[in-house]
């Protein structure tokens, strides 16, 4: 999946000189690092692992190898809702004030059946917040176990294609997608990564994050040419539940 045209639009504005000088981090000297806020659940908080095994930590290590300086600050905490979420979020945009947040919230939402309608409220506001700190999001979708129905199913992983292709941010549908299914990859209890899986979290969130640091790099004020809009619509699209 392409990044949608107008995901390139609004980070372009957000992610200018003219915004970046209006906003905390534009007081800092150009040297300063720019920092990427991950707010997860236990999926980005190294459940059951070290903490340098897991994907954000692979992530930073993998940063570490650009010219430009980057910092990742992780704020994940396992068993997080995007309730939870919601409430931490403005504290942490204002002591962080990030170029780009990671949002990956919503799987301990369906694993507890709560309401598709109050997950999307919860996130469209998180997204709402990041957009006034002038910051870009990256939203991380998840999928549930089948056991839960599906229409609870199809309505749940539909809230995060829709909201994507609504507020026009960048977005991976599935974060453990290469992972979920493939031996090894999972923990005894068949809902959390291994250890072995935390490079392909990475491999998988790494083609939708990249353009978003190339625009904070290079300042970038127009899109490149070979974007698409058309890939988070017909995923949203593909994953509407039937009438």
């Amino acid at each position: 999946m392409r990044v949608p045209l107008f995901v390139w639009v609004v980070c372009a504005l957000l992610l200018s000189p003219i915004a970046a000088a209006n906003s905390p981090e534009g007081e800092n000297s150009p040297s300063d690092p720019h920092r990427i806020l991950v707010v997860g659940d236990s999926l980005s908080a190294a459940y059951g692992m070290a903490q340098s095994d897991g994907w954000v930590d692979l992530l930073r290590t993998r940063l570490a190898q650009r010219a430009t300086p980057w910092e990742v600050e992780n704020a994940s905490i396992s068993g997080e809702t995007t309730a939870g979420g919601r409430e931490r979020l403005p504290e942490l945009l204002e002591r962080h004030a990030p170029r780009v947040v990671i949002l990956g919230l919503g799987g301990n939402d369906g694993l507890r059946g709560l309401a598709p309608s109050a997950m999307r409220d919860n996130l469209a506001e998180m997204l709402d917040a990041i957009d006034r700190a002038g910051a870009c999001a990256l939203l991380l979708g998840i999928r549930i176990p089948p056991n839960y129905g599906p229409v609870y199913t199809e309505r749940f992983e539909a809230v995060f294609a829709e909201l994507a292709e609504a507020r026009g941010v960048a977005f991976e549908p599935f974060l453990l997608e290469g992972v979920a299914l493939e031996d090894g990859m999972m923990q005894g209890d068949g809902i959390h990564p291994s250890a072995a899986a935390q490079p392909r979290l990475v491999d998988t969130v790494w083609p939708r994050l990249e353009p978003m640091i190339e625009a904070v790099e290079n300042h970038r004020t127009k899109p490149p040419h070979d974007v698409d809009d058309a890939a988070v619509r017909g995923q949203s699209e593909s994953l509407r539940p039937s009438e």
